[in-house]
């Protein structure tokens, strides 16, 4: 294989061989194949480490021998963000997994890195508790959840992944393993923090009012904070040491790797519904929006889903029909077809919410039901592998401005699917489309977002337009974020290049 003879090249390539063969067990190191890219960039070596221990020897063998290193966890996000400047030894967390949950109806639990987050929830199902996290990506693992501070339409009530955390422990680049904020269980191997790690002179507030994580992580940050404040902000200075756990969340494994976490876990809700009302226009949304805010329903997800091509032209109904008198331009005398859907996940007790939906669908009107089974799209991307996957934030009101800047710059209508009641949706652009185009795209869809505290990233690309767009566009907190950066690894050993702006 190609990346095992550069492997064998490089001098002393066999003696690194057989030291991870020594700290992982023989099964579970070996040179790179070709699935072993990280965003396109072939890696040398994989190695597999069985527990936190033999995790931080191959940190250290690393560092002994000027190693790069890059975890993985399932790889469902491996293609997201940019291109590390080099993998050398690809540290897959797989074997770092297990859900320590004790009492059984404790508020917390500790999961190891490597866990899939589905494991989790069977786990946690048992006991009637569930980790309010429900990241898209099929089979992904907690660890890769939370180096993407990847979250789902529950990030409505919950905040992002980032935000369920109260504790972790996690390598850094030299090897040690610290650990921040509370603890679920003594069952993982303890460590005090390193020496030398405290960085909390880089968290002064921005100039946004957040923190260096904010509400989603390093990603977050370094784009400037969520627009408009965002929800529940991690920690809140309540639990000491998390500001690091924040940098963690969204580093794509550029400044630590993650071991474990101990997480809030919560009761499973008795009843759930969907109310979903169709959606005619994309200009409805900012008043679809407000009526369910003041409907008093507490929803747990507001999601928006703008699927192309358009769906069929429904069945007309006459005009004399008693639902439609007096509005001959209504879509069901019309027969002009929804360009999507606005749909609302109501969580609680089974009669609780029976009485919120009622009045969630009168509130909506405009052909408003409610059901009992999510619809098809949801909880997935509206974007496919060799797409050019963007996400778009700004305030929840303007969303349908964002939705307009797409079209306008694209030409024709493109797949839009996110959190309508918080203003964080994703698009997709067809692969196909050169990078040219789809820089000159970017750069239209911002200037109109930037006049509304909005912004635009490039989540994943093929690898000709990763090459040539900016990913991340305006980075007011680079600086600090740099700072981090050489703070937490000097050396840029750790996933280099990953972080936002190249670091």
């Amino acid at each position: 294989m190609a990346a095992a003879a550069r492997s064998t090249d490089r001098p002393g390539a066999l003696e690194i061989t057989r030291k991870l063969a020594e700290i992982c067990g023989r099964p579970f190191a070996r040179f790179a194949g070709p699935a072993d890219e990280v965003a396109g960039r072939t890696a040398r070596w994989v190695a597999v480490p069985g527990g936190p221990r033999a995790a931080a020897e191959v940190l250290r063998l690393a560092a002994a021998h000027d190693l790069t290193v890059v975890p993985r966890g399932a790889g469902t996000k491996i293609d997201w963000g940019a291109a590390p400047a080099g993998v050398d030894i690809m540290l897959d967390t797989g074997r770092l997994a297990g859900v320590w949950h004790e009492p059984r109806d404790a508020a917390v639990a500790e999961i190891g890195a490597g866990t899939p987050l589905r494991a989790v929830q069977a786990t946690l199902g048992r006991t009637g508790r569930r980790l309010p996290v429900d990241a898209p990506s099929p089979g992904a693992t907690l660890g890769g959840v939370l180096a993407a501070d990847e979250a789902g339409p529950l990030r409505h009530r919950h905040g992002s992944p980032c935000a369920q955390l109260v504790g972790v422990r996690y390598l850094d680049a030299d090897g040690e393993l610290v650990s921040v904020g509370e603890s679920g269980t003594a069952r993982l191997e303890r460590a005090a923090p390193a020496s030398g790690s405290d960085v909390s002179g880089l968290f002064a507030a921005d100039e946004h009012g957040l923190g260096m994580g904010g509400d989603g992580g390093t990603a977050e940050f370094a784009r400037g904070g969520p627009p408009g404040g965002g929800g529940a902000v991690l920690g809140r200075g309540d639990l000491p040491g998390l500001d690091v756990a924040r940098l963690l969340c969204g580093s794509q494994g550029g400044l630590g790797v993650l071991v474990s976490a101990t997480m809030r876990v919560h009761a499973a809700p008795a009843g759930r519904v969907w109310v979903s009302r169709p959606l005619w226009s994309p200009l409805e949304l900012p008043d679809l929006v407000r009526a369910v805010q003041a409907a008093g329903v507490d929803p747990a997800a507001v999601e928006l889903d703008l699927p192309v091509p358009i769906p069929l032209p429904r069945r007309r109904i006459p005009a004399s029909h008693p639902s439609v008198v007096g509005r001959p331009d209504h879509p069901a005398v019309t027969g002009r077809p929804a360009v999507g859907s606005l749909v609302v996940l109501l969580e609680g007790g089974p009669s609780d919410v029976a009485g919120r939906a009622e009045r969630l669908t009168a509130a909506l009107g405009g052909d408003a039901v409610v059901n009992h089974h999510a619809p098809e799209w949801w909880g997935r991307y509206p974007f496919a592998p060799g797409d050019t996957a963007l996400r778009i934030d700004l305030p929840a009101t303007d969303l349908h401005a964002a939705v307009y800047a797409l079209r306008d710059a694209a030409g024709t209508p493109m797949p839009v699917r996110g959190s309508a009641g918080i203003g964080s949706a994703y698009a997709a652009l067809p692969g196909s489309l050169a990078p040219e185009r789809v820089a000159s795209i970017l750069t239209a869809v911002r200037s109109v977002l930037i006049a509304r505290r909005g912004r635009c990233v490039v989540v994943a690309a093929p690898a000709p337009v990763r090459r040539a767009v900016d990913l991340w566009g305006e980075l007011p907190a680079l600086p600090r974020l740099r700072s981090a950066k050489a703070h937490l690894d000097p050396h840029r050993r750790l996933a280099p290049g990953r972080l936002p702006g190249g670091l």
